[in-house]
């Protein structure tokens, strides 16, 4: 199992860690504002996504691996990004779900020029919230990330949570070609209109998975973080209870998912908290069943034969420290909606691209298959996009997303946590502030986010087909 570090931990154990974090911290002044200075770069690399035995397969890298490395950063300290870039195309960089300024947002033409080929870009941000996060580029994105560009990214908490291990799993799929080398055809028609790229081939942080080895009595905080073009996970911890304590980066109030299921769209990112109570020996699947009639075993929860780390579950809180949002003023808001149309099924009315296509199929060619409010924005983001709609800084958005197509569509917004108030008139429980909104087809889904935060932002679907062809609008804060 991937772990980033790995420890066993009683309660007088962390509290005694806590106490020399605390001490060590206090002595070393001015660490907490030094700038964090990283490098990454870009280009093309082999990687074998079915194990070292396995075909090399020709992708895109950050730092010559898929996944790019994990960069762990501290909640509340500057970093500095260089990010080289070794392709022969533009690129740039979206540090997904953190709420930073508006020029370090990673989109081109809209918040940065492109990084060309040979060249680097500088980002700068502090990141406000703990959590887990990721990556990716924001230029070409459908080929870029479809080739492997994407990493996590985990920002600490100021103080240890306690659990004995913390995993990551960035969980992506891939195209693959009886070769094993990553299919051609981005962009089609049917994937654009329909449900997307969805792959053939399931990794776990770059690899087919193995058995994830696990200790009987041991808990464990699993982030789980979804880097595919399309696919969409519901996930299965059989004989576990898995205690939902994140969704997108933001804490929520710890809960046990409905029905056990973890539904985890492309962007999403779920922590969670496994109490290891299965028999030393044991094996327990981990399923995803999502696509009716195509579930599959992701993985296993394999436990060792040693005895039991404890014979009872930790005894200490499982939820996370809240991170600094600014809470919405309901009775005050300002409302906006948007409307989700178009796709295969759709009935093929984009108002923006001259009304009805006729017998054309939505998304030929590279056009459009897809608008939000009868406006069709294609490709990555440009300059002079106009905005949907504009806020006053400070305001609080009241924004309606109303799906009247047959597809589903994870919403995502750039500079803002939203928190989910109610889906199809049902209140949203758990206080569950997220960056990635699925929508199932013929959802309604209301949100409420203060729009603390200037510029133009982005406002799209991470089904990236859908993205590039049309799912995508710009709002303004002024």
């Amino acid at each position: 199992m991937n772990d980033d570090f790995h420890y066993s931990i009683s309660r007088r154990g962390f509290l005694a860690a806590v106490a020399s974090v605390a001490v060590s911290a206090s002595t070393r002044p001015g660490r907490a504002s030094a700038v964090d200075e990283r490098l990454i770069k870009v280009a093309p690399n082999k990687v074998r996504f079915t194990g070292p035995n396995g075909p090399a397969t020709s992708a895109w890298a950050y730092d010559g691996t898929v996944p790019g490395p994990a960069l762990r950063l501290r909640q509340g300290q500057p970093v500095r990004i260089t990010v080289e870039n070794g392709l022969e195309e533009d690129t740039t960089v979206h540090w997904h779900g953190i709420r930073l300024s508006n020029g370090m947002d990673g989109v081109p033409g809209l918040t940065q020029p492109p990084i060309k080929p040979g060249t680097s870009f500088v980002y700068e941000f502090t990141p406000p919230d703990a959590g887990t996060f990721w990556y990716h580029p924001h230029a070409d994105s459908l080929v870029q990330l479809g080739r492997g560009l994407a990493g996590a990214l985990i920002v600490e908490e100021r103080e240890p949570v306690a659990v004995d291990r913390d995993l990551l799993w960035l969980l992506q799929d891939w195209r693959l070609a009886s070769d094993g080398q990553i299919a051609g055809g981005f962009g089609s028609a049917m994937d654009a209109s329909m449900s997307g790229r969805v792959g053939n081939v399931v990794t776990i942080n770059g690899t087919v998975p193995a058995d994830q080895s696990v200790k009987a009595g041991e808990r464990v905080r699993l982030r789980l973080a979804n880097g595919s073009l399309a696919r969409i996970m519901a996930l299965r911890f059989e004989g576990h209870r898995p205690v939902v304590v994140a969704i997108d980066g933001q804490p929520c109030d710890p809960h046990e998912p409905e029905g056990g299921r973890l539904l985890l769209a492309p962007a999403m990112r779920i922590d969670i908290v496994l109490d290891m109570q299965g028999d030393p020996g044991s094996r327990h699947a981990v399923v995803d069943d999502f696509y009716d009639g195509l579930a599959y075993t992701l993985t296993n929860l394999a436990y060792d034969n040693a005895t039991p780390l404890r014979a009872h579950p930790l005894d200490a809180p499982v939820g996370l420290p809240r991170n600094p949002l600014p809470e919405p003023d309901l009775a005050g808001a300002e409302r906006q909606q948007i409307v989700l149309q178009g796709g295969m099924m759709g009935g093929g009315k984009l108002a923006g691209v001259g009304g009805m296509m006729g017998m054309a199929t939505p998304g030929m060619n590279g056009g459009a298959a897809w608008a939000i409010n009868g406006m069709s924005m294609t490709g990555d983001g440009h300059a002079g996009m106009m905005p949907q709609f504009t806020l006053k800084r400070g305001a609080t958005c009241h924004l309606t997303m109303r799906n009247e197509t047959a597809w589903w569509h994870p919403m995502h917004i750039h500079g803002f946590s939203m928190l989910v108030l109610s889906r199809n008139g049902s209140p949203v429980p758990h206080r569950q502030w997220q960056d990635a909104v699925l929508l199932a087809p013929k959802d309604t889904v209301e949100c409420a986010f203060v729009a603390d935060n200037p510029g133009d932002w982005m406002l799209h679907c991470h089904i990236v087909d859908h993205q590039m062809a049309g799912l995508m609008t710009v709002f303004r804060v002024t």
